[in-house]
């Protein structure tokens, strides 16, 4: 499953909840915490429970997936209005904020589980203990993904953000090593501008080059720079599609050696060969279901 945008929409904002599957998003995120003000959690869990069942009625081709409060602090009163209710159907996926260490991934799956869910986990990393505990965040059995927040780890630590993001760089690296290394997928950080299309851009092919999967989104009009960045370009993909072809061909002659486009092949260039052919077919599957 392709998740290269990751697009959040307020719990209590119903109009952009039901906009957001239409974007073209990989996933979306109905949030019931940060994007909600205290007063209005109880309208917005009922909202978001309504637009469940509204989306489960007419099909949607994304991952739905629900941000919650963190155990302790009100997740179990969300999860009461988006999992208890048999008329309710199941999200995707939840979206763990403040994620801190193994033990708060594997407190929220005990609380879906006594409702008799088991969803993934996707774990959002945005404080300095988060960073610090990435590892084993990542390796915790219901994880499913990492999400980088440099934003709130920002806040955390007293940073002060600047366009360059040198200040939060050595975590946004620390994550994607953590979410690589427990084979989960890695989602970096969101660019706040909306309506700075290059900056996007820009940010998004770094996040690439870092080895991230996919991207965090606050406005529809980011999902397709995005997606578009997180697609392998068809001459990268038949170079991929060369290698693996030349790695098959020797592995049945018995060569340890070979060579396509006059470059000598190693074992790191077939991993990349391999990486680049997986994320086209789910990408090319993520297109197929819009």
């Amino acid at each position: 499953m392709a998740r290269r945008s990751v697009l959040f929409s307020p719990g209590d904002r119903p109009q952009l909840m039901r906009k957001a599957p239409t974007t073209g998003a990989d996933a979306v995120v109905f949030d019931l915490e940060d994007a909600v003000a205290p007063a209005r959690k109880t309208e917005a869990r009922d909202a978001v429970r309504d637009m469940l069942a509204e989306l489960a009625d007419e099909g949607v081709d994304c991952e739905v997936c629900v941000r919650v409060r963190p155990p302790g602090r009100g997740a179990a009163a969300d999860l009461d209005a988006v999992l208890a209710s048999a008329s309710v159907p199941a999200v995707d996926a939840l979206v763990l904020p403040k994620a801190s260490a193994a033990a708060d991934v594997r407190d929220l799956a005990d609380l879906a589980a006594e409702r008799d869910a088991d969803p993934p986990v996707l774990a959002l990393v945005e404080t300095a203990a988060g960073v610090l505990h990435a590892e084993e965040i990542a390796a915790a059995d219901a994880t499913d993904a990492l999400v980088f927040g440099a934003e709130d780890l920002a806040a955390d630590v007293g940073a002060t953000r600047t366009e360059a993001g040198t200040e939060v760089l050595h975590a946004r690296e620390h994550v994607v090593l953590a979410a690589s290394a427990a084979g989960v997928d890695a989602i970096d950080t969101l660019h706040t501008d909306f309506e700075d299309e290059s900056g996007l851009r820009e940010d998004t092919e770094f996040a690439l080059e870092l080895g991230y999967d996919g991207k965090l989104a606050i406005h529809p009009s980011q999902v397709g720079p995005v997606n578009e960045t997180f697609t392998p370009d068809p001459e990268r993909v038949e170079w991929a599609e060369r290698v693996l072809a030349a790695r098959d061909e020797a592995d049945a002659e018995g060569r340890g050696v070979f060579a396509v486009d006059g470059e000598m092949i190693d074992a790191p260039l077939v991993a990349q060969a391999e990486r680049v052919v997986e994320r086209a077919g789910a990408a090319e599957a993520a297109t197929e279901r819009e």
